[in-house]
């Protein structure tokens, strides 16, 4: 093992301009301030977040010559990737490879796996910093954030899309979307959602001063974080950490390049040591390890409802080891729908088909999976659909003419290889069906046509570029209501395609709770922070709403705090005296 001092700017760095009346050299002086170690007179307020704009990156564009300047620096890069605990670089010797879905063979970086130790010493190292950064003015907090996603918007952009194009097969839209975009936006927004909840405060009186104090956890917080989301990948941390508590990242190995430049970002950001550790490694002793630690104060989780059920299950065997209950947070799995209504715009329906099941291989939770599609209107729908689909060019997403790249990996490939082919013994496929390992991992957009709503395509998470349409009955709108309602044990995202308002009003009723995130004439997929908050129930997760004050509180433990500024000196009350 090695380690090496990771590069962080201190809490308060930098040249401090003369106070009038002291000399050059001298700094501003603290005062106290209640929640913050020190703090300066006045009340500070965040800019006003904003969505940050997508960029297009057309031929001939700067922006599309950067990017494609630096995807060819980086492909052409062996990194390593550490460990980061308390700040500083740890290597292990026991070393993975992450690779390029697109092309296989291409190792992107080698990265270090945790041992029991290392996990442990990232448990010390987030107690440790917890006792300064829990105490930091939230508005302290909250500039280290600004600032990552200032450096983001500028001058880390090129790197982290580009690492998440080449690790997890993303078009540069797709990229500029999720590790740019959604990234900048998570940082921006919580920011602003953080200083909405510290200024909840209990109303008082003259004779008191009601408080509250929105404490961090007590205990380090878990995050567990996907490989379809850079953004996720960032937001599970540093959302907790932006309400003062230190955390334990381990991110998912199938997107070790971009987790690990965002772990450089935020240190260039100045995340002080400790605050945040990066723990890659093998999943299940990391799990046990944390899961079973009396300081265990949250668990923020996205990826497979097994995977979360599980972690459910391990904490609730242990309760009677934790200092605190600990907070559990998730967002899991989804077999997302699409409704179209025999009123719907058809051309809008093939396009929300199309978008919503294959971009980013439907590898997105929201991903729309399956398809109900009144019968009078399918064969208009489905030959829209298939020209679409026969446009779609498929490969290499460093050519920026591809819509289409390779699934995650190997595992996955095969998965959904198994469902193509179960499609083709019990069902129709109408378009695609190909799959293709030789270079990369290629699964081709397809559509499949059942006559069975039960039919396992359409209730089972594939998690790939298969859509699977159900063509209903016109008179039997309502009852394929109820259908949609009870085909998925899952509860994510959802959309309806109608024009006739009656009909979106009964949908958005009878499905009210079949998805958390409801779409009416647009795909079910591309959420955006501030605008469409994200989470669903069922077996789709907690609902805590990424990307919204609703998160934040998960974070928190309120303390009410009554000071009364003349306190009695008498025991006795009015109602004691005798009656004259």
């Amino acid at each position: 093992m090695t380690t090496t001092a990771a590069p962080h700017v201190p809490h308060g760095s930098g040249a401090e301009a003369p106070m009038p009346g002291g000399s050059a050299t001298s700094a501003p002086q603290p005062v106290p301030s209640m929640g913050g170690v020190t703090g300066f007179a006045g009340i500070r307020r965040v800019p006003a977040p904003v969505n940050e704009p997508v960029r297009g990156y057309a031929p001939g564009s700067p922006e599309r010559a950067a990017l494609q300047a630096r995807l060819a620096s980086m492909a052409a890069e062996r990194v390593e990737i550490p460990l980061v605990i308390g700040g500083e670089h740890v290597t292990t010797g026991d070393v993975a490879q992450a690779t390029n879905p697109c092309a296989h063979r291409e190792v992107l970086a080698d990265w270090h796996r945790a041992r029991p130790e290392d996990v442990q010493r990232a448990v010390a190292a987030a107690r440790d910093a917890h006792r300064d950064w829990a105490n930091w003015a939230w508005e302290d907090r909250a500039a280290v954030f600004l600032r990552a996603a200032e450096l983001l918007a500028t001058t880390w952009r090129d790197t982290i899309n580009a690492a998440t194009m080449l690790g997890q097969s993303k078009t540069a839209h797709q990229a500029e979307i999720d590790s740019a975009c959604e990234l900048i936006d998570f940082f921006r927004f919580n920011c602003h959602f953080a200083q909405e909840l510290y200024e909840e405060q209990p109303l008082s009186t003259p004779a008191m001063w009601n408080q509250m104090d929105y404490r961090p956890l007590e205990g380090f917080v878990y995050a567990v974080t996907p490989f379809n989301f850079t953004a996720i990948a960032g937001n599970l941390p540093a959302s907790a950490a932006l309400m003062g508590n230190t955390v334990v990242w381990k991110p998912a190995s199938s997107a070790m390049p971009s987790a690990w430049q965002v772990m450089r970002l935020l240190e260039a950001a100045g995340l002080p040591p400790g605050v945040i550790n990066f723990v890659p490694g093998d999943p299940k002793p990391i799990s046990d390890a944390l899961l079973a630690h009396p300081d265990l104060g949250g668990v923020h989780f996205t990826g497979s409802t097994g995977v979360f059920n599980s972690m459910w299950e391990t904490i609730g065997r242990n309760m009677g080891r934790y200092r605190s209950y600990p907070r559990i947070v998730g967002e899991t799995g989804g077999k997302d729908f699409i409704l179209a209504h025999p009123s719907a715009d058809p051309q809008a329906l093939a396009v929300g088909m199309v978008r919503g099941a294959f971009e980013y291989q439907g590898q997105k939770c929201s991903a729309a999976s399956r398809a109900y599609v009144p019968k009078s209107m399918w064969p208009d729908v489905r030959d829209r659909v298939v020209a679409m689909m026969r446009e779609l060019q498929q490969g290499d997403v460093r050519d920026f003419r591809n819509f289409v790249g390779a699934v995650i990996d190997e595992r996955s490939f095969t998965k959904i290889s198994g469902y193509l082919d179960d499609a083709r013994q019990n069902a129709t496929i109408v378009q695609g069906g190909g799959a293709d390992r030789a270079t990369g991992w290629f699964v081709e957009p397809t559509l499949v046509e059942t006559a069975d709503p039960a039919y396992r395509l359409m209730c089972e998470e594939i998690f790939g570029p298969v859509l699977t349409v159900y063509a209903y009955d016109d008179a039997k709108w309502e009852e394929t209501l109820g259908t949609i309602d009870r085909t998925s044990t899952y509860a994510l995202t959802g959309a309806v395609f109608a024009n006739d308002r009656r009909a979106v009003k009964q949908a958005m009723v009878a499905l009210r709770h079949a998805a958390g995130n409801f779409y009416v004439n647009d795909k079910p997929t591309g959420a955006v922070v501030g605008q469409q908050p994200f989470g669903g129930a069922r077996g789709s997760g907690t609902n805590d709403k990424a990307g919204s004050k609703l998160n934040l509180v998960r974070w928190v433990s309120p303390r009410a705090v009554k000071e009364t500024f003349v306190p009695p000196t008498d025991w006795t009350y009015p109602f004691l005296g005798a009656d004259r």
